[in-house]
């Protein structure tokens, strides 16, 4: 499948007298702010178990490439990490679908083996052990195609390069599909991107295949 995606952005606010002070500092006019857009856009090819990485620097567009890619996908085909949400009166073990040792395995995947965590409910997670019971939730669904946005931000660096080889090799195991922004390049070695996509603060992202 080959997506082409592109989301424009209109300057829209009122010329106020520090808009127009501010202008003539920097030498701009305030017609030159109407007509000013900011473009992301990205040409990519994804194939069956592909593992696509965005990245770049903070405010680059990385979300808006990976919401744009998220909104060319059936809604049936695809689940997004951050709409997935916690039950407050289930054990993590009874919020996924399938026979228990299933479920053990798509925790175990996500960094989840302990048995008292196992066993307790969502509420009482960690955030980095909520972030990671989502995306066991997320291995858990029919969907082909997993988003995720900021991804392992919030996790220890060497949980994150864990956790990344984990979606690396369930990808390939599963032909799931998972297309993942960060700004973070520390996980490169251990996520194996099919697909690197980097996104600058200017221009068009620049998108680099896995050599095969």
């Amino acid at each position: 499948m080959e997506l082409c995606v592109c989301r424009r952005f209109l300057w829209q606010a009122e010329i106020t007298d520090k808009v127009i002070a501010v202008c003539k500092i920097f030498g701009v006019t305030t017609d030159s702010l109407s007509a000013r857009a900011t473009e992301h856009s990205c040409k990519i090819k994804i194939k069956p178990a592909d593992v696509i990485y965005i990245t770049g620097s903070s405010g680059a567009g990385k979300s808006v490439l990976l919401r744009e890619i998220e909104k060319a996908i059936p809604k049936k085909e695809r689940t997004n990490l951050n709409g997935i949400k916690l039950a407050k009166d289930k054990t993590l073990i009874d919020c996924i679908n399938g026979d228990v040792m299933a479920a053990l395995k798509f925790l175990s995947c996500a960094g989840l083996n302990d048995v008292f965590t196992i066993l307790a409910k969502p509420v009482n997670l960690s955030d980095g052990q909520k972030y990671r019971f989502r995306l066991a939730m997320a291995f858990a669904k029919k969907t082909k195609y997993i988003f995720a946005d900021e991804f392992c931000s919030n996790l220890d660096r060497i949980t994150a390069a864990v956790i990344s080889h984990q979606i690396y090799k369930f990808a390939k195991r599963t032909g799931k599909t998972f297309i993942l922004a960060s700004s973070h390049d520390d996980i490169l070695a251990d996520l194996e991107p099919d697909v690197l996509v980097v996104k600058d603060l200017a221009g068009p992202a620049e998108v680099i295949y896995k050599e095969v």
